[in-house]
């Protein structure tokens, strides 16, 4: 464990995702509790999207944006909103020079798959549909989160390409969340480690997939084909259940002729891109900088 993020780690929120309503609380109160960045030059828009049900989404712009991220926020499909993520959609928005269309899509166990799946791809299309009133190429859309956000992104650019919907520029994938069966070495091996434990996993996939079958659009890590998908970045934490499934993902693509960009962080653990530690600092900064190359090419 690299050393600077181990000091952090008693001071960790509570992560019990049996518990939803007690850990929506701990998370609304982590969150609050952290300093936002600078918005100066920035704006901020809040919006609903039509649908059934509407999807209320948070639109960040920084100036001279030419291309737009459709941002999915972690939490297992269980925690999370468009407050706990407000820190890191402006962070991804500065450091990308993207506009940021964060989405508060449903949350399980009170709304299973498909809900946050619909949800996302609603705004999806909502986005490409009215590029020019958000003032962005609509060549230039990626799709992107962090653990069951990045895997809601990697959802979408399935769909999108099975039912040929709004193009997707690009895939930012930070330690997606992707396969429910839990069978690889890390899964099985990393019980115990900091924020995001095997058990925790098990829930949210108990609470995210309700009765539903997992279809690849749920666990992209079960879908056969992954030709002509969007290119992807993928980043994934040393000491994360979700890292093999992870790694797995990404050879699966650049097998199927999708290029990648793959970067195992040593020392790191699930989340850790958000603690103010040097290593987490340069996870972060990469993440905008791949971004920020995809939508500029």
């Amino acid at each position: 464990m690299d050393p600077e993020l181990e000091a952090f780690i008693p001071l960790l929120p509570p992560n019990d995702l049996t518990d939803p309503v007690t850990a929506r609380k701990s998370l609304a109160a982590a969150a609050m509790a952290v300093p936002v960045p600078d918005i100066d030059g920035m704006e901020i828009e809040d919006r609903t999207v039509p649908a059934d049900p509407d999807v209320p989404v948070r639109i960040y712009r920084p100036r001279q944006a030419r291309g737009a991220v459709l941002w999915l926020h972690g939490g297992g499909g269980v925690l999370g909103d468009l407050d706990t993520e407000h820190r890191q959609a402006v962070r991804i928005a500065d450091g990308s020079g993207a506009v940021v269309i964060s989405v508060g899509y449903r949350l399980a166990p009170e709304h299973p798959f498909p809900a946050a799946h619909d949800d996302a791809y609603a705004v999806l299309a909502w986005t490409a549909e009215h590029a020019a009133e958000l003032g962005v190429d609509p060549d230039r859309i990626a799709v992107g989160g962090h653990s069951v956000g990045a895997g809601l992104a990697a959802g979408l650019a399935l769909r999108a390409r099975d039912e040929q919907g709004p193009p997707i520029r690009f895939q930012l994938l930070n330690q997606p969340m992707l396969d429910d069966r839990q069978e690889t070495w890390s899964q099985r091996h990393f019980t115990d480690t900091p924020w995001m434990t095997r058990d925790a996993l098990t829930a949210a996939w108990r609470h995210y997939l309700g009765s539903a079958p997992a279809t690849p659009y749920a666990a992209p890590g079960r879908a056969a084909d992954l030709s002509g998908l969007p290119p992807a970045y993928v980043a994934t934490a040393e000491f994360d259940p979700n890292r093999d499934e992870d790694l797995d993902y990404a050879l699966d693509l650049l097998r199927a002729g999708v290029p990648v960009e793959l970067h195992q962080w040593p020392g790191t653990f699930h989340g850790s891109q958000a603690i103010p530690a040097e290593v987490s600092q340069r996870q972060f900064t990469e993440l905008c900088d791949a971004l920020r190359r995809a939508l500029a090419e």
